[in-house]
């Protein structure tokens, strides 16, 4: 999926004012009407609702000495997380309001903030947060005692990330209700943060930054904008991550094996802060990492990553094999990310991107009927998703989650001047008090290719009604009052607003009608994978209701993940023939239904509670019958090597780690030959289930050579019995044993081996 940024002016009729910044409505000026996203949101809604606030502010009363009126959540909320959704649940709380007026969510937002606000008066400091012992490991990072990789400071889980949730929560707060409690435990709690980082280096800095921080260098160029004190943008430059930032400096992509959502929230801060600052070169790195992101490592729905990580861009077989495809977090970020540039540089291209992610992934990512959020999103055929539940999933990604669906309404429109833009077509209304100006729009898009528009005025007013003609948008036609208007043809192949100028008068309408086609888009690798696309909507089949484990969440660790058996890769339905009749041998079937031979496609917004195909195989008659035994013998391969497995570990990737209780000290993570790995000055240790008992070896494997006198292993505080050894891999005899304790211990200093994997097998 590649978007073409044009740096000419696209919105052509203000060209003349170039200083002109567009700017965003507010979620209370837009409210949905009936259609798939109203449906989403009302169903967020009730999610939002479903939650108990005093569970969400337990770790808080826990971590100030306050008693609590409830337990707290379990899943993530009390395995190190402590507190991250309450954060999430301030910004939820305080955009659905705006977008929908409900009061209760009002009276739910201003009770946890007068919380909140005990807990910060209990601790003295400023400080408010629900991580573990934080008054010890907070004085242990002042005091410069910092020991930080990926996603453990300190053997914390990301508490800056965590703590980051709260920044942006309060912020929200403010910035959507008006809320001036929340504004006054924000500038606190920033000034904590800042005399906590005081005494440290520059160095000292990056080091705590190696971990998964979030956006909280953005958080800080949002007090600047709140306050307009300069100690706050100061700050933002000071934290935001350098050994990041200066490779998309030099234009060089380093993203490969990167953990993806890490990564994303900083630019979303560099962007701010340069902005705020002119910085031009901050500026363009930003601009090469959207693009990197977005036309290299970009599957259709508009989702990246494999397993969290930005896979290679010459190489989506990974993605294409596993069951942690693209995580809803990164999209909501890369949303984030894509509005801001588009309100920055008046440039309507990005919007491309917004709109197809939109449609694609966030609205695909809740179950419309019973709610629910999800986290993977795979492309494997024949695979499918999990959905979360309040009372049992407490993961990041319905931290977002409970956002995405309240801010749909966030760039339907946009304005610039006196003039309005309409950049997508979504049920809604816009009421524009300050100008008098309202427009309804009523669109049964994408099922029907059209949208109606009603201007409803105090009085006659002359201004500019901006009409966004998608790229994908053909035969495209405007009516105003029945008149067809002439649109200049571009013949740019680009998305352009269509301006329409003139003294407009109350219960004016405007008809705006288009076609679109289907089109196979193939994966950003060139390999033989496509995906059905119509106008910016994804195609995919429901293939069976089988096999669907755990797809409504329980409270395990990894309970995001899916459990059900992988299909064979093999017996995924295929294309075969000349690659121009794939899309000519669809029939429509009425309502974005497609039928394509057994299958039916549709919207993938509209698959659930179903295994699904969203990118099919293409080959030549020639090749099919060698290609398809080439696959079916790599996946009798892999079903095997799984068929053995009992438990494993991907050292270096965060979810494995922390669902097997890693800990560590002078350690380091990294990606190489296309594996994560993790090694050691000191110690690492992770914790592996035996399941009854079935396994009875582990087996430790190694990018690098295998020195067995630079490293000390035990397992349950013993000394590990070594059963085989060569130098890539370990074996050591695990029989009878159910909970596996490993520690692996450097010798007086020494770098370990790098470890990549390690996985209890049956004999």
């Amino acid at each position: 999926m590649k978007y073409r940024i044009l740096y000419c002016s696209v919105v052509f009729f203000v060209a003349s004012s170039v200083l002109a910044q567009m700017q965003s409505f507010n979620l209370k000026k837009v409210r949905l009407k009936d259609g798939p996203f109203k449906n989403a949101q009302d169903i967020d809604l009730k999610y939002i609702l479903d939650l108990n606030p005093d569970k969400l502010l337990a770790p808080y009363l826990l971590a100030s000495g306050i008693s609590t009126k409830s337990d707290r959540y379990g899943n993530w909320e009390s395995i190190g997380l402590d507190g991250h959704i309450g954060g999430h649940y301030l910004s939820a709380l305080s955009m659905m309001y705006a977008a929908t007026g409900n009061t209760e969510l009002k009276n739910r937002l201003d009770y946890m903030i007068s919380e909140l606000a005990r807990c910060q008066e209990k601790n003295g400091n400023g400080y408010v947060g629900g991580i573990p012992q934080g008054k010890v490991f907070w004085d242990r990072i002042h005091n410069g005692d910092i020991d930080g990789s990926g996603f453990g400071l300190n053997n914390t889980w990301v508490p800056i990330y965590n703590i980051h949730k709260l920044f942006a929560g309060l912020n929200d707060a403010y910035n959507y209700t008006g809320n001036e409690k929340a504004k006054d435990i924000l500038i606190k709690l920033g000034d904590w943060f800042i005399e906590l980082i005081s005494p440290l280096s520059a160095e000292q800095i990056e080091k705590i930054l190696k971990t998964e921080h979030g956006g909280i260098n953005e958080s800080f160029a949002d007090l600047y904008i709140i306050t307009k004190d300069k100690k706050y943008l100061e700050t933002a430059e000071k934290i935001s991550h350098k050994a990041f930032l200066n490779p998309l400096l030099k234009k060089e992509d380093k993203l490969t094996g990167m953990h993806a959502n890490t990564q994303i929230p900083k630019v979303i801060g560099f962007e701010k802060i340069g902005t705020l600052t002119a910085n031009k070169e901050w500026l363009e790195g930003v601009e090469f990492f959207w693009s990197n992101v977005t036309q290299k490592r970009t599957v259709a729905f508009g989702g990246n990553s494999v397993a969290e990580h930005f896979n290679a861009i010459d190489d989506f077989s990974g993605m294409l094999k596993s069951n942690q495809g693209p995580e809803t977090c990164n999209s909501y970020n890369m949303e984030r990310l894509s509005k801001a540039l588009f309100l920055n540089k008046n440039d309507i291209s990005y919007l491309d991107f917004y709109e197809r992610t939109l449609y694609n992934h966030i609205l695909s990512s809740q179950h419309p009927e019973k709610g629910g959020f999800v986290y993977f999103t795979p492309i494997r055929p024949n695979h499918y998703r999990v959905y979360s539940q309040p009372e049992t999933s407490m993961w990041c990604c319905v931290g977002s989650g409970l956002e995405n669906h309240t801010k749909y309404g966030e760039l339907i429109y946009s304005h610039l001047n006196d003039n309005v833009f309409v950049n997508l077509f979504i049920s809604s209304t816009l009421n524009w008090e300050e100008k008098g100006i309202q427009l309804e729009q009523v669109t049964k898009f994408p099922y029907k290719n059209s949208s109606e528009f009603l201007v409803k005025l105090k009085k006659a007013k002359t201004f500019v009604l901006n009409i966004r003609k998608p790229k994908w948008a053909e035969n495209f036609e405007i009516l105003v009052n029945g008149k067809l208007m002439s649109i200049q043809n571009t013949g740019s192949g680009a998305s352009i607003y269509v301006p329409i100028k003139r003294k407009w008068k109350s219960g004016d309408k405007i008809t705006v009608k288009f076609k679109t086609s289907t089109t196979l888009e193939d994966l950003p690798d060139g390999s033989n994978w496509s995906a059905f696309v119509n106008g910016p909507i994804v195609l995919a089949a429901k293939t069976s209701m089988k096999g669907l484990d755990g797809l409504f969440a329980d409270d395990s660790r990894m309970g995001h993940a899916t459990t059900g058996k992988y299909i064979p890769l093999d017996k995924a339905y295929a294309l075969v023939g000349e690659k121009s009749s794939y899309v000519s041998s669809l029939k429509e079937l009425g309502n974005m239904r497609f039928s394509l031979d057994s299958l039916e496609l549709e919207p993938f917004f509209d698959v659930h509670d179903a295994r699904y195909q969203m990118y099919f195989q293409t080959y030549s008659k020639e090749d099919y019958k060698e290609k398809q035994d080439l696959l079916k013998q790599e996946e009798i391969e892999a079903m095997a090597i799984e068929a053995k497995t009992v438990d494993k570990i991907n050292c270096g990737e965060q979810q494995p780690e922390v669902d097997h209780l890693y800990k560590g000290e002078k350690s380091n993570s990294g990606y190489d030959e296309g594996k994560f790995w993790r090694n050691t000055r000191s110690y690492i240790s992770y914790q592996l289930l035996n399941k009854n008992n079935l396994g009875t070896l582990l087996d430790i494997s190694v990018l690098d050579e295998l020195k067995m006198d630079n490293i000390t292993l035990l397992i349950n505080d013993k000394p590990a019995e070594i059963v085989f050894l060569d130098n890539k891999m370990i074996r050591l005899n695990v029989d009878k044993l159910h909970v596996i304790n490993i520690k692996i211990m450097a010798k007086d200093g020494k770098i370990s081996p790098k470890f990549y994997q390690l996985r209890i097998v049956k004999e």
